[in-house]
């Protein structure tokens, strides 16, 4: 059965003073967003990659969601092209919102609260909450250092390296629409080692 997706959830750095071929990558993935007619689930700033990939989608014919905490949006920091926009009263409410809204996730390069976001969709994709893709958008290698630890767990034994499967690792959006278009949710075994 193929997997049929119509929302993608992207996570990613709120900075505008990373390097521009951060913010290339962010566009290039909302103009494939867009121009799939698929709608952007976000966190509803329109500053760094987030108002990037939000402006190209909206830009290409997309539609986008914007989820905010209240916090920010009072800050005036909505992306003011956004389709839809749920005003949350906090971070946690925020981000389960967005989990419910997104048929897949997408990690761009990001801080702090990328990495907090996108390692709770592994874990509930681990604890088998849900089943939807996860996929690291590795621009320029931004993820390696990541990729390199989360190898450590496996060979420690702190996780199986069967949750590989979890997620994928894309270069380019490109690669990201590729693997979402033949996208099947792995068969996964418990979390739990037998001693």
């Amino acid at each position: 059965m193929t997997f049929k997706y119509k929302s993608i959830c992207v996570y990613c750095s709120s900075s505008d003073a990373v390097l521009h071929e951060y913010v290339a990558a962010a566009e290039a993935l909302g103009k494939g967003i867009g121009g799939r007619g698929l709608t952007l689930v976000f966190g509803g700033c329109n500053v760094g990659l987030m108002g990037a990939v939000a402006r190209a989608t909206k830009e290409a014919g997309g539609s986008v969601t914007g989820i905010i905490p209240d916090n920010m949006h009072n800050r005036g920091l909505l992306f003011d092209g956004c389709t839809d926009v749920k005003v949350t009263h906090d971070m946690a409410s925020r981000k389960l919102a967005m989990e419910e809204a997104a048929d897949a996730f997408i990690a761009l390069p990001g801080g702090f609260g990328t990495l907090e976001e996108i390692t709770q969709a592994i874990t509930l994709k681990q604890l088998q909450y849900h089943t939807k893709p996860i996929v690291l958008v590795n621009t320029h290698g931004f993820y390696d250092k990541l990729l390199d630890f989360l190898e450590h767990t496996y060979e420690l034994k702190f996780a199986k390296a069967t949750y590989r499967e979890l997620y994928h690792v894309a270069a380019n959006a490109e690669q990201v629409f590729k693997y979402l278009d033949q996208y099947e949710p792995p068969q996964l075994e418990s979390k739990w080692f037998e001693k």
